[in-house]
């Protein structure tokens, strides 16, 4: 095992003591914020909410303000965009903190902690508890008995030392101490999720799925059928790895299958990959995506996928199976 394995701390290790009786302000309720502040409420922290549209909060019973007024919180997790974090924190949240009160500042994700776009005060604590998956998952995992594994960090201790209990606190609150969590930090959070994203999750993945339909559909072959075999089934495989690893999923497929998957493996892993993917990190590492991303390009680039054949072929095998939420 590699020396630099994260130290993966059990349920016993990560008491819900540490944000008992404390003042906690969730900033944001999207998928994230909601979910993390419904499980905190359900685990006995009273919770309020600080948003830049207060309704969906106060639907769902909590106490809802603005976001200076939630800012003066022992601990305010910030579950907004990443792209707005410097901006509203400026603007609404940094005038709002207390000097020496013991404060802790709370992220779902290191990305604007790492890249500066948050600069807090020395004596306000940082932490950070990212669960490892979306917050519909964080939701459904704590409402059936169980969690979602998540990276702890704690970047700086506030003035009173209390940052390290309330991140224990916070991670307990949300059901990962169920299941554990693995200690880490800011840089090595922000930088392994960006490159998941982009490499397989989603970048990769949505790479491979268009260009292999596009490739059926050019050599004459139906969209629809293209589709099924390119994009609907992706998930079977998909379930199998997330359930037993890739070496079990091997053997649940056929040989003709999996003997396909070694050839493919062999041409497509080429040196172009591996420097295509070295060329992924590097923007990730000198923070000239975290630049793209907060000049908001990704407003133009949502509408030319949304406009791809596949998207309209999609809903219609989707439709036909059952299988779309429209």
């Amino acid at each position: 095992m590699p020396a630099n394995t994260p130290n993966i701390l059990k349920e016993k290790e990560i008491p819900l003591t540490g944000i008992q009786n404390k003042r906690v302000s969730v900033i944001g309720y999207g998928n994230q914020g909601r979910a993390h502040a419904l499980n905190l409420r359900d685990s006995g922290i009273d919770i309020t909410i600080g948003a830049r549209n207060t309704n969906n909060a106060l639907r769902d019973g909590f106490n809802a303000v603005s976001i200076e007024e939630a800012s003066t919180a022992d601990l305010l997790i910030i579950a907004l965009p990443d792209e707005v974090h410097g901006k509203i924190y400026n603007e609404q949240i940094a005038p709002h903190l207390l000097t020496n009160a013991g404060q802790t500042l709370g992220f779902i994700h290191g990305f604007a902690i790492h890249y500066g776009h948050i600069i807090p005060p020395q004596d306000v604590g940082v932490v950070m508890v990212a669960p490892k998956g979306p917050g519909i998952t964080v939701r459904e995992k704590y409402v059936a008995g169980s969690g979602v594994l998540a990276l702890l960090a704690i970047e700086k201790e506030n003035a009173s030392k209390t940052s390290r209990a309330l991140a224990l606190g916070w991670a307990n609150g949300i059901g990962s101490a169920r299941i554990g969590v693995l200690e880490s930090t800011f840089k090595d959070e922000t930088e392994t999720d960006l490159f998941g994203e982009q490499a397989i999750i989603v970048g990769g993945l949505v790479t491979l799925i268009k260009a292999s339909y596009e490739t059926l559909v050019d050599a004459g072959y139906p969209s629809q059928l293209a589709y099924i075999e390119c994009c609907h089934e992706v998930k079977q495989v998909a379930d199998i790895i997330h359930a037993r690893g890739i070496a079990e999923m091997m053997k649940a497929i056929s040989n003709t299958a999996e003997m396909g998957a070694y050839e493919a493996m062999a041409l497509l892993d080429d040196k172009h990959l591996r420097k295509q993917l070295g060329e992924l990190m590097s923007h990730i590492q000198d923070g000239s995506f975290a630049h793209r991303l907060t000049n908001g390009e990704i407003k133009n680039k949502r509408a030319s996928l949304a406009a791809h054949e596949i998207e309209q072929v999609g809903k219609e095998i989707r439709s036909v199976m059952h299988e779309d939420d429209d």
